[in-house]
């Protein structure tokens, strides 16, 4: 049986940090929070057993076992970069893509996409999945949906849905709210603690720890316990009743989703029109 390789989000948190020497330099490269990157390092450091870097007051400084580690990640990256790069290269002129987050092709388009297709039925719509800056960058996408803070998304993107994030729950899932179970999408500057805060409420520790707001909604579907997550990303699924409010109080986001158009054709502009013009509906 094959060895279970660490995430490939480890390694690029490991390699911006090593090359940075820096957790917050390394964050604003790949668009993350600093406290994200230091915790995805930890656990690679962990699930390796061995430190990859000594922390210092004044910074980083790579362990041996770090400045081992760094080319061999260095040569994979390059690897997958070029090979992702090949396909874009080939993308048809005449296909519209679409780089997004997962979360928002599960929860925001993928439910509302019969309708666009019906509408456009010779736009050839291509959906890419995209984190890092980078990625972006290579699949050269008609039009981006990023997740991060203003600074990030750049002074051409216009927040998609809105920067409210509320706490649902599976209709199924029953008890007072201060008994249920939370959970928390790291790798942002939000979360539990500043939501309690904020609803006047006392913080306690999340039960349940996701990499970003879609699987967390889907584990709250599930019944696994309390999500918190942008309100238009829960649209579909409360209008299917598979999620509901688990609380009346909301928290405005540091880190939002942002729509740009990088290519102004007419079916990028329908896109934008459509989508922003559908989330605004509810």
């Amino acid at each position: 049986m094959a060895p279970v390789l660490p995430p490939l989000n480890w390694f690029r948190a490991f390699e911006a940090a090593a090359r940075n020497l820096s957790f917050t330099a390394a964050a604003d490269e790949i668009g993350m929070t600093q406290s994200a990157v230091s915790q995805q390092v930890k656990s690679l450091e962990m699930r390796l057993g061995v430190l990859l870097f000594d922390r210092k007051a004044r910074g980083l400084a790579l362990t041996d076992h770090g400045r081992r580690l760094l080319p061999q990640v260095d040569t994979a990256l390059a690897t997958l970069t070029g090979a992702t790069a090949a396909f874009a290269a080939d993308q048809a002129s005449d296909h519209l893509t679409v780089s997004a987050s997962i979360s928002v092709i599960q929860w925001v388009i993928a439910p509302r996409l019969p309708e666009f297709t019906e509408r456009h039925p010779d736009v050839v719509l291509r959906l890419i999945g995209a984190v890092w800056p980078d990625e972006f960058t290579q699949t050269a996408a008609d039009v981006e949906i990023r997740f991060g803070s203003r600074k990030q998304a750049g002074s051409d993107a216009e927040l998609l849905g809105t920067d409210k994030l509320v706490a649902l729950k599976s209709p199924a899932l029953a008890g007072d709210f201060e008994r249920l179970p939370l959970i928390e999408a790291v790798g942002t500057s939000d979360g539990w603690k500043p939501w309690a805060l904020a609803a006047g409420m006392s913080p306690r520790p999340p039960g349940l720890l996701v990499d970003s707001y879609g699987p967390a909604l889907q584990m709250a579907i599930h019944g696994n316990g309390v999500c918190l997550v942008h309100e238009h990303l829960a649209i579909s699924p409360r209008k299917q009743n598979l999620i509901e409010p688990a609380h009346a109080a909301s928290l405005t986001a540091n880190e939002n989703y942002y729509l740009s158009i990088k290519s102004k054709t007419e079916a990028a502009v329908a896109f934008r029109n459509w989508i922003v013009g559908s989330v605004g509906a509810g």
